[in-house]
């Protein structure tokens, strides 16, 4: 048995019509018909029913599809991670971060690697948690960076820290000197972070306002922090972000409170396949929970 075999037999299993399957396989009907004899004279099952108005697959068929697709699932994952570690010493090494926990830590991450692996081309993508776990799951990425649960048996999740909340305002529209003064934000124009793009960590801040006795009028939304911050900044609003944004923000401009009072934080996580225990991976992880130390 060869893998042509098993490749032409997805192709029939998914179109259930051998010229439609021969054609996107690019071959004539003929020779793959007889491939698929021979897959059946080899097992010593039936895998289709033919007749002249359809082609079905038998229950040996049914059960033989889902193991092949599960076969190749397998192979991909074996023939990526063989790649990676080929590329222990060169090669691409993509990390993936929240915009919300974008810091010093990160560039230096970066230069600390460079010195370590000098032939590897290490990149930054600034990407969504949903979007990591999914590219992370498909070997797109080698190292993500998120702030909000997972559930995935392929991934392994380890805590970076966790981070607490403040309000973010313009000081020349907003008076705001203590976290007792956050009850009379009722009224003002919230910028929060869009629902679809980030809902657990909408609900988060909804729950943060509701501690303080109010809902908040939430007119403007972005996927970017640094895009809040900034619309913050122009006095089109305030927000709550990440107590880690306003201690890597210097901007005279706007000042922050901390929400010290409510018991909330978000975990901020660093995710890498189970799979995968490259050198490269261990010291990006250990060098960044050495800054959480």
């Amino acid at each position: 048995m060869e893998l042509r075999h098993l490749k032409y037999f997805l192709a029939v299993a998914e179109e259930l019509n051998f010229t439609k399957a021969a054609e996107k396989l690019f071959i004539s009907q003929p020779p793959l018909s007889r491939q698929i004899i021979e897959l059946e004279n080899e097992i010593q099952a039936k895998l289709f029913i033919r007749n002249n108005k359809k082609v079905e697959l038998t229950e040996a068929g049914k059960y033989f599809e889902k193991e092949v697709l599960a076969l190749f699932q397998n192979l991909e994952r074996a023939t990526l991670k063989t790649k990676k570690i080929a590329e222990n010493a060169s090669g691409d090494f993509r990390i993936a971060y929240i915009s919300s926990i974008y810091s010093s830590n990160i560039s230096e991450l970066i230069k600390h690697l460079k010195e370590q692996f000098p032939y590897v081309n290490f990149k930054l993508f600034e990407v969504s948690t949903t979007k990591q776990i999914d590219a992370l799951e498909q070997g797109k990425i080698e190292l993500g960076i998120i702030r909000s649960p997972i559930k995935s048996p392929r991934i392994k999740s380890q805590l970076w820290f966790q981070d607490g909340f403040s309000v973010v305002y313009n000081k020349s529209t907003i008076q705001l000197k203590s976290e007792e003064e956050i009850p009379n934000l009722k009224d003002e124009t919230f910028v929060f972070f869009n629902k679809d793009y980030a809902p657990h960590y909408h609900e988060v801040l909804l729950e943060l306002c509701a501690f303080y006795g109010f809902t908040p009028k939430v007119v403007h939304e972005s996927n970017n922090i640094n895009s809040i911050v900034q619309l913050v900044k122009n006095g089109l609003g305030i927000s709550i972000v990440p107590s880690n944004i306003a201690k890597n923000n210097p901007d005279p401009e706007i000042g922050f409170i901390e929400l010290k009072k409510v018991n909330l934080f978000t975990d901020v996580s660093l995710i890498t396949s189970k799979e995968d225990d490259s050198e490269i991976t261990k010291s990006a992880v250990d060098f960044l929970l050495d800054f959480s130390k």
